[in-house]
């Protein structure tokens, strides 16, 4: 299904202090967007704000014309699946059961467990490489494998949307490219709107359709990675002299920086 995920006028924060201020921003429907930016910027905070996580300020975020305030979350939960940055799961869980509660939207008010949702966890144990920790606690794994359980979680709600924030973390290389190629082929073979916060601005260049670059809570450029990856965004958001060349692979800009005892 189309979605039109958008944020008018959004201004974000916490206690008294704004982070994102007066943000408008439509993200694009069946796409892969990535929010790249300096520590800080305001870009996990726009994700949440995005996901209902944290109310407004002011502004708006709108969901097929509706105000994410004023939905369900039961109904909101089945269109928009989030990964946030630091997710806690209770104490002795296991992964099939946290896994399992992926599915929460999708059954019905005696929350009976159909083929369907069994089907959907082991897909996303499947496709995450963790099948076989189904029956292990979720203390006893380690920081790459919980992040994979957790984004198999977030594959079981099966929803239309899907926000993740640096999803990548305590992921070693392989598996970075293997989760980035996994969001990738549920985007082209089914049309999933994928929106990731990511810390690798190569990696964002590579897999972005469409990147936004923030800084201090506003959008300094978005578009096309070839547009928006250039010497002067690049030194403007992460106060960095580089070079920008094509990557060798996906002949994407690539960025090769200019330290101060190797910069050429």
């Amino acid at each position: 299904m189309r979605h039109d995920l958008r944020a008018e006028g959004l201004s974000l924060g916490y206690d008294e202090r704004t982070v994102v201020s007066e943000l408008s921003v439509a993200v694009p429907d069946g796409a892969i967007t990535v929010i790249v930016g300096a520590n800080a910027c305001g870009k996990s905070t726009l994700l949440r704000g995005l996901a209902r996580l944290l109310k407004p300020q002011a502004g708006a975020v709108m969901l097929d014309g509706i105000s994410v305030t004023d939905m369900r979350s039961i109904e909101l939960a089945k269109v928009l699946g989030l990964l946030p940055q630091s997710p806690v799961a209770p104490d002795g869980i296991t992964v099939g059961d946290l896994v399992g509660r992926g599915r929460y939207p999708h059954q019905g008010w005696f929350r009976r467990w159909t083929a369907e949702d069994q089907a959907a966890v082991a897909a996303a144990l499947e496709a995450t490489d963790t099948v076989s920790l189904i029956d292990r606690r979720i203390q006893d794994l380690s920081g790459g494998q919980r992040q994979r359980i957790w984004v198999a979680m977030a594959l079981a709600q099966d929803t239309d949307l899907l926000l993740l924030d640096e999803p990548t973390t305590f992921l070693d290389i392989a598996h970075q490219v293997e989760l980035l190629d996994l969001l990738t082929d549920l985007n082209r073979e089914r049309g999933k709107t994928i929106v990731i916060v990511l810390h690798d601005l190569n990696l964002a260049s590579r897999y972005a359709d469409h990147l936004i670059a923030m800084k201090s809570g506003r959008i300094v450029a978005e578009g096309k990675p070839q547009g928006v990856v250039t010497p002067e965004v690049v030194r403007e958001v992460f106060g960095l002299a580089c070079e920008i060349v094509p990557d060798p692979v996906s002949g994407t800009p690539m960025v090769v920086p200019r330290g101060r005892h190797h910069g050429g």
